[in-house]
């Protein structure tokens, strides 16, 4: 297995030490090239596993949807990725009052309302710069996480915020769970594979934390963040 430093790597960030806070699995073939198809069999599977449960909270839910609209104002449409049962969605609406839509790799997201079978890192034309907000509890399934959320910032136009929930829980990497990383560490990633393009504006703690540490990074883009002072 190559050293944790060269697979940092390839996902844009260096690593100063083993144990920095940053976790990444690979999907690698024989020649030790990238098995897409590995990873949508094992992401698969483990939807399968584990249609039944529902990670996301209502009233976490509910509190990031009241955050969203003093933020963005009115809201329209949104995407939250990586789903499963549909939940997060499904609350989005009752509270915004907006169009949402969830994606989910499985062909499982054909059984749940407003959730289509997608692969979060692909990004559909019609999302460039039009989604007033992103969600998402599952950034620790992306295989490529600097390119998952670049697509996410495509996506958001001006304004509008991707809030991405990581926790205690998605800290290190397996098969299934690909990205890990220290919560304490998620906002300099962020800052980083965003090169002053987008960064974390704020970081909230969720109001229910059940069984992990669990926090709300908001992300915006270079047009919504706050103006640099003038120098003197």
């Amino acid at each position: 297995m190559a050293p944790l430093k060269s697979l940092a790597r390839l996902f844009g960030y260096e690593l100063t030490r083993k144990g920095s806070g940053v976790d990444v699995y690979r999907y690698l073939r024989p020649d030790g090239s990238f098995d897409y198809e590995r990873y949508k069999r094992v992401q698969t599977a483990g939807n399968r596993k584990k249609l039944d449960k529902v990670w996301v909270i209502e009233e976490n839910i509910r509190f990031l949807a009241e955050h969203i609209r003093l933020t963005v104002g009115e809201v329209r449409f949104g995407l939250c990725h990586g789903t499963r049962r549909g939940m997060e969605q499904e609350w989005f609406r009752q509270c915004l009052g907006a169009e949402v839509i969830g994606t989910e790799i499985s062909d499982t997201a054909t059984q749940f309302p407003h959730t289509i079978q997608w692969d979060f890192h692909e990004v559909k034309p019609e999302w460039v710069g039009a989604v007033d907000f992103i969600y998402s509890n599952s950034f620790d399934h992306s295989h490529d996480p600097r390119a998952c959320i670049d697509a996410w910032m495509r996506c958001i136009r001006p304004g509008g915020v991707c809030i991405i929930e990581h926790s205690s829980r998605h800290e290190h990497s397996t098969e299934l769970d690909p990205f890990g990383a220290r919560v304490s560490q998620m906002p300099y990633l962020v800052l980083a594979w965003g090169e002053g393009r987008y960064a974390v504006t704020r970081i909230l703690d969720a109001p229910v934390q059940r069984g992990a540490y669990t926090q709300f990074l908001v992300v915006r883009n270079q047009d919504s963040l706050p103006a640099k002072p003038a120098s003197r």
